[in-house]
């Protein structure tokens, strides 16, 4: 039981995460926590990101924060890094993981509409990855980056339109793998997991009959919890995925596979 404590722990370690005032932030937020790990929250809900930091911090009486930030805005990412920095007195790790989706057919699509996803999905992921990047190289810092991607960056969904949000995905796979080669002598590893359909607050809300027919096209019958997210991030966060970079890992109950 310590080497397996070891081996997925941790502890002393600070976490960034984006997105984590709800969904699957918020759950893989909890269970870094639960393995010792100190938590930041980057989120535009301020006041939902504070909420769910004090919540994670008196749960597992561990070391919490909250800042507000616009991913898609690098000077307000740079910002929301110096603050966690200074609170925290120091960042190890990043779960980048802010995203939105937009379905709609292509040929109704603004451009505006379009890039505010890519904006998101892709700049997004960028921004907070270079700045994470170089705050690690500043201080000379070993450090890993997760960055959430989807299935939808290597199949295309059905019967939802979401050309954006699936070529957005794509991006985050091959900017993933693009970083962990740059960073790899900076002691940097960058990977990404490819969630498949998860149930979470936004996806409550998609139509009713989508939903079944996901669930029938997945071999579990059913759609994932954001919970069954937090042990692939935790293993490429810690020490036991210190020779794993460039991975993209799909966790969705076998949807790509059939």
């Amino acid at each position: 039981m310590e080497m397996l404590k070891k081996l997925f722990s941790l502890e002393g370690k600070v976490v960034v995460i984006t997105g984590g005032a709800q969904g699957i932030g918020k759950a893989v937020a909890e269970h870094i926590a639960a393995v010792g790990g100190e938590i930041v929250i980057i989120d535009q809900q301020v006041e939902k990101a504070e909420e769910t930091a004090f919540e994670i911090g008196q749960k597992y009486q561990r070391k919490t924060f909250a800042v507000g930030a616009d991913v898609t805005k690098p000077e307000e990412v740079a910002l929301a890094i110096e603050k966690a920095d200074r609170e925290m007195g120091k960042l190890d790790l990043l779960f980048n993981n802010a995203g939105i989706v937009l379905q709609k057919p292509v040929v109704e699509l603004n451009p505006e509409e379009w890039r505010k996803v890519i904006d998101v999905n892709l700049n997004g992921i960028f921004f907070v990855a270079q700045a994470f990047g170089r705050y690690l190289i500043e201080r000379n810092k070993d450090g890993a980056i997760v960055n959430t991607a989807s299935m939808s960056g290597t199949i295309v969904n059905y019967p939802q339109q979401q050309a954006s949000y699936n070529a957005s995905k794509a991006g985050v796979v091959q900017l993933t793998k693009s970083l962990a080669v740059e960073w790899a002598d900076k002691g940097i590893r960058v990977n990404s997991i490819s969630p498949g359909y998860i149930f979470t607050e936004l996806t409550s809300f998609v139509r009713e009959d989508w939903r079944a027919l996901w669930k029938e096209l997945t071999p579990f019958k059913r759609m994932g919890k954001p919970e069954e997210l937090a042990g692939a991030v935790i293993y490429l966060l810690s020490e036991s995925a210190s020779f794993a970079t460039g991975t993209d890992l799909i966790i969705d109950g076998g949807f790509t596979i059939v």
